[in-house]
């Protein structure tokens, strides 16, 4: 069983069991929601991918169930600005995982970890980073992965080299659930410290620390 779906079954225990449930609420997602996630991502994972023509296959737990997940946070964003922040943030984490896929050798064997770890701590921290709020950050973790996958196969097609891409396959599942796990994480913990250093001073009454960010008063009214 890969790394990705041992995540997920550990996840899905978590939330079961109501320990998430300050996370799922920063997320805007209920038990049932979030458990309905976990659930299609671990039957996705196990589904063959879908052909789409000669040169382009979709698997369902790596790709379709992700888009649609990072999509629905993406609707429920407070503000325009977050959606914007969020895809930016998205392309980003991208382009991190497929700069590094440049950069690190063609033998993985000679690596000291496996390198889909690496990815989705990379894109988990760039995620966080540009994404800021919680979900901005979720959302770029588990979309960057998506895209990363993409920007690779356009690349080798740019080169004439005729691979197929399979979208959401290949251990890319494993660097979405890594990527959005971390990035959710250090939202979650860097977000509650700031949030305890905020409320333990003196501070601007025009301004609080909501959800990862500053934001004006007015805005909650």
């Amino acid at each position: 069983m890969s790394t990705g779906l041992i995540l997920l079954i550990i996840v899905g225990i978590l939330v079961g069991f109501g320990v998430a449930q300050r996370v799922l609420d920063r997320l805007r997602l209920t038990d049932r929601q979030a458990l309905f996630f976990v659930l299609i991502l671990l039957v996705g994972g196990l589904l063959p991918d879908i052909p789409l023509g000669d040169r382009l296959t979709v698997n369902v737990g790596g790709a379709l169930v992700p888009l649609g997940l990072a999509a629905y946070l993406l609707i429920k964003a407070d503000s325009t600005k977050e959606v914007v922040r969020s895809l930016v943030a998205s392309v980003l984490t991208g382009a991190s995982i497929y700069f590094l896929g440049r950069m690190l050798p063609d033998e993985p064997e000679t690596a000291f970890m496996d390198f889909n770890y690496l990815y989705g701590i990379a894109a988990g921290v760039i995620a966080y980073l540009f994404g800021r709020s919680r979900r901005g950050a979720f959302v770029a973790g588990i979309l960057g992965a998506v895209i990363a996958d993409v920007w690779s196969a356009f690349d080798l097609w740019m080169q004439g080299v005729s691979q197929p891409l399979h979208l959401g396959g290949a251990g890319v599942m494993d660097v979405v659930v890594i990527s959005g796990i971390v990035a959710v994480l250090l939202a979650e913990f860097v977000g509650e410290l700031i949030e305890r250093i905020w409320r333990g001073r003196e501070r601007d009454e025009t301004r609080e620390f909501i959800d990862g960010e500053f934001v004006e008063r007015s805005r909650q009214k």
